[in-house]
């Protein structure tokens, strides 16, 4: 455990994190930041880190109170979904949010819901026409420009506390079937990393704040509702199917058609991989 404290900058809102934890602060300005969020929050912002998700939580662990945000110009052991490697160079957006909810732990797939809708959501309202691709996918002309990891600490079958990880490509080198925000041609409002970054956090906290206002139905229906793989063609151990839709646990709804029969099944995530065109 790192006993160091942790030292405040007053003016920046920001916080250096103590030369034991190998990290470098990196030249974000967080003025720009704060200037488009609609909130104040804690800002922890670093050149390298391993991962933004496990600077959250050793923040928690050095007694920071949630919500609290990292974000670095690289990871050099980024997690993706499902523990996969998400490759973090430089020039992209990588940050964390640490968040105290109170939710049962069966809930935990509303995490990813609401921060892939708000996030999406929140892009689309400054030009970029940005859907998504089940389960935790940001993608912008049918290519990959984000990802999301949700992690949770449980007590008691409640999630205590709880992290958002997002990476979005900005400017940075991608590989297929990804895209960047810097690459792509039509006219759009996101000027900076800063900018991206605001538009981020402000779009994990509103779509938690429409799904505690709304409940989970309306969250899924507005999912769905820039779900790019709706009406797509699947096939389930030999059955042709046809997606649906979304469960209000995260689970991929798959209407399934046979002679005399049809049927409406639910994928979790991890069940089912539905690509990209580029790889097809």
């Amino acid at each position: 455990m790192i006993s160091s404290p942790i030292k405040k900058l007053e003016s920046y809102n920001l916080f250096l994190i103590p030369c034991s934890l190998e990290l470098k602060i990196m030249k974000l300005d967080p003025r720009k930041i704060n200037a488009h969020l609609t909130s104040s929050y804690s800002l922890h912002i670093f050149d390298t880190v391993t991962s933004t998700n496990e600077v959250i939580w050793q923040l928690l662990a050095e007694g920071n109170r949630f919500p609290v945000v990292a974000i670095a110009s690289q990871q050099t052991a980024g997690r993706g979904q499902w523990g996969r490697n998400w490759v973090s160079r430089p020039g992209g957006l990588y940050l964390s949010i640490g968040l105290n909810v109170n939710l049962e732990a069966q809930n935990a797939p509303h995490l990813t819901l609401f921060s892939a809708w708000g996030i999406a959501q929140n892009l689309r309202r400054y030009g970029l026409p940005v859907q998504l691709k089940w389960p935790n996918d940001l993608i912008l002309e049918k290519r990959k420009l984000g990802g999301i990891k949700s992690e949770t600490r449980i007590h008691n079958q409640m999630i205590t506390h709880s992290v958002i990880g997002v990476g979005i490509n900005w400017d940075n080198q991608v590989p297929e079937p990804g895209i960047t925000i810097k690459s792509y041609a039509n006219p759009h409002d996101i000027d900076s990393l800063e900018t991206l970054s605001a538009i981020t956090i402000n779009g994990i906290f509103e779509g938690y704040d429409d799904y505690l206002r709304e409940g989970v139905d309306n969250l899924v229906r507005n999912y769905v509702e820039i779900l790019d793989s709706v009406g797509r063609k699947v096939i389930i151990e030999g059955m042709t199917g046809t997606i649906v839709g979304v469960s209000t646990q995260g689970e991929l709804k798959v209407s399934l058609q046979s002679p005399g029969a049809k049927t409406t099944i639910t994928l979790p995530p991890g069940t089912l991989s539905l690509g990209y065109p580029q790889e097809e």
